[in-house]
């Protein structure tokens, strides 16, 4: 029985395992002869970046940071603290940040500017999902999965609360039970002008 909370299904679990070796192929082919250090974005990247190393071809290694910029909250803040940092050096190393979402792009616009600092030879992202209706930077993000509509979306890795991260598939969650956990409904679409 699903869980009453878990609205509309908006990525299969088939189509997450074909897109996310569709991206394995991609960055392959683009880092050929070369490794990568990915940067796996705690926590919930965590599936997404083990099943994308499965499907490269090129050398990699991988290292974690937490970062946290919602707190309790389930929208940015766009204050961000790192909770955990990298245990090595990414100085002259190939580095591919993996996210689970990208949605204000806050957080992605610090984490980019605190790597960059470090002096690797390339930096890029890969994120399985964006938000681009949510977004306040303009960021560089190289490797993209799926675009999202303004839901509140778990699954896959992505949770409310620690809870649904396990779910094999991406959901949104029903408008109730976001505002259970202090989150606001999404607006309702405009309508058309005359």
């Amino acid at each position: 029985m699903r869980d009453p909370n878990i609205g509309e299904i908006l990525i299969q679990a088939d189509e997450l395992r074909a897109r996310i070796a569709d991206l394995g192929e991609q960055i392959s082919a683009d880092y050929a002869g070369r490794e990568i250090q990915l940067v796996c974005v705690l926590k919930g990247a965590v599936l997404f970046v083990a099943d994308l190393m499965r499907q490269l071809s090129v050398p990699c290694r991988v290292d974690f940071m937490a970062v946290s910029s919602y707190g309790s909250a389930t929208s940015s803040s766009g204050v961000v603290r790192i909770l955990k940092d990298l245990d090595h050096s990414i100085e002259g190393q190939h580095v591919l940040i993996v996210e689970d979402i990208i949605d204000s792009g806050l957080t992605l616009q610090y984490l980019l500017r605190n790597l960059r600092s470090r002096k690797p030879a390339s930096l890029e992202v890969c994120s399985l999902l964006t938000k681009p209706s949510r977004r306040e930077v303009d960021l560089p993000i190289k490797y993209t999965g799926f675009p999202l509509p303004d839901r509140y979306a778990v699954g896959y890795g992505l949770d409310l609360d620690q809870r649904y991260r396990n779910l094999p598939y991406v959901a949104a969650l029903t408008d109730d039970a976001v505002r259970a956990a202090g989150g606001e409904r999404p607006a309702p679409p405009a309508e058309p002008t005359r």
